[in-house]
């Protein structure tokens, strides 16, 4: 009996440490991700309010449409990993070809898309000074999307292939290209003209094509891929492995646009409310996403380490990584909530020192501390059932708790009962909870029975 205890232990040191080496590339990648919009948000602020608002307007309409495309194309990591832990070598490379052709599929719409949203603009009762300016830096950051959808595809490939690292290398090429890019082109040095919110898109174009050739040149020349042939000849798109990408990864994009969603919809319902909440909100909102892409990096690895298990049909070892990896997830979540409850007028004052902003972020990092345990447990729960290749329930589950009962309960209740800020975030919670409380009972069910 000791020894059987002793070898357990000594199983789950090992699992949560090849998760933790797995996640940890991924969390420093979506970090440096992030640091790429701070650096936009802040050099677009020292040239204007204008520029600032622009570049904010035309993210805000931009960002729902690319993590649909990220979304779908993010199936190719579980379809690696199960193939991988199935040793079906000759499989890998001819999915490796069939997500860049998605890849490119998606762009073009998503391109010309981009390029037409002044009337989404007008709908949203933007200031019509700002939809020129705005749309200007869409059309130049929409060149950039068949770069990003090349380099989304082969780092989701990598990290399929359990190689986490390079997506973290290229991402820090990235904000070092971001910011010699943004100072040329938004303020006009070395002879090109200040071209300001429009730099900044041309700018995030370059680095798009940055990352791409670089991640593009190391999946080319890394030894271990040569034996999967992905590049030695040009292949037509197949329609039996889109399929594939297609019906895993469709979900997964609706499921992030839901969720990005809700938190854009209730950041404009705080526009609503007063300056004083959005500035709060914002406060909030940031670090609690700062602390997000922890249990998010986590969730890579466990999708990843839970398709491997299932690649080698065994259901008792998908198991067990999954819920190491929740647990590493959740576990520091419980950190980071303990850390906002104990500390929130602390964190606070890194962004503000209007004492009537700190009142609102302050009474919201109190909650955040509360859905900080939801959101790791949601998170890592839907990055197991990546690894199943379980999507399209996930899917609806997300629909039900972000826009069936979090949107409107939190309508609801910071709107029509008066609550304000807090009651909007109940919201939030509530949807969160109830999507960690649905993701996590099946994988429980799915992984007991063996019904993937």
């Amino acid at each position: 009996m000791l020894s059987y205890i002793k070898s357990e232990k000594h199983n789950l040191r090992k699992e949560a440490g090849i998760t933790l080496k797995l996640g940890l590339p991924v969390i420093i990648a979506q970090l440096l991700q992030m640091s790429m919009n701070f650096v936009d948000t802040v050099m677009a602020g020292n040239l204007s309010a204008q520029d600032l608002a622009a570049v904010a307007v035309g993210g805000a309409v931009f960002i729902p449409f690319m993590m649909l495309a990220a979304g779908i194309l993010m199936a190719t990591t579980p379809i690696v990993a199960q193939l991988v832990g199935a040793r079906d070598l000759n499989k890998i490379g001819v999915n490796a070809r069939q997500a860049l052709w998605l890849s490119l599929m998606l762009a073009v719409p998503v391109f010309f898309i981009i390029r037409n949203l002044e009337f989404v603009m007008h709908l949203l009762n933007v200031t019509p000074s700002l939809i020129p300016i705005a749309q200007g830096y869409l059309n130049a950051i929409s060149w950039g999307v068949f770069g990003v959808c090349g380099y989304m595809t082969l780092r989701f490939f990598n990290e399929g292939m359990s190689a986490t690292r390079p997506g973290m290398y290229f991402a820090m090429l990235g904000v070092i290209v971001n910011v010699v890019a943004n100072y040329i082109l938004m303020y006009g040095k070395l002879g090109f003209p200040e071209l300001g919110a429009v730099g900044c898109g041309y700018a995030s174009t370059i680095v798009g094509y940055v990352m791409f050739l670089g991640m593009l040149f190391f999946t080319a020349n890394h030894k271990p891929y040569q034996r999967f042939e992905i590049f030695s000849s040009l292949r037509m798109p197949d329609w039996k492995y889109l399929k594939e990408i297609l019906q895993v990864g469709v979900p997964i994009g609706l499921s992030s646009t839901m969720e990005v969603s809700m938190f854009a919809i209730v950041s404009l319902l705080m526009g609503s409310l007063s300056a004083t909440a959005v500035a709060g909100h914002q406060v909030a909102i940031n670090f609690s996403a700062m602390t997000f892409m922890v249990p998010f990096g986590l969730s890579t690895a466990i999708t990843t380490r839970v398709g491997n298990a299932i690649g080698k049909n065994s259901i008792y070892k998908a198991r067990h990584r999954g819920y190491v990896g929740i647990g590493l997830a959740t576990s520091f979540m419980c950190v980071t909530a303990v850390i906002m409850y104990l500390f929130p007028e602390l964190i606070t004052s890194i962004y503000t020192q209007d004492p009537a902003v700190q009142d609102v972020a302050v009474s919201l990092l109190y909650m955040a501390a509360i859905f900080q345990i939801s959101d790791g447990l949601q998170v890592s729960g839907y990055g197991a059932l990546r690894g199943l290749k379980d999507t399209t329930v996930p899917m609806i589950v997300n629909f039900i708790a972000y826009w069936v009962v979090g949107l409107p309960l939190g309508y609801y209740l910071g709107i029509i009962t008066g609550i304000g800020p807090q009651g909007l975030w109940m919201g939030l919670i509530a949807g969160l909870t109830i999507a960690a409380i649905l993701h996590n009972i099946r994988f429980y069910i799915l992984t007991k029975t063996g019904n993937t």
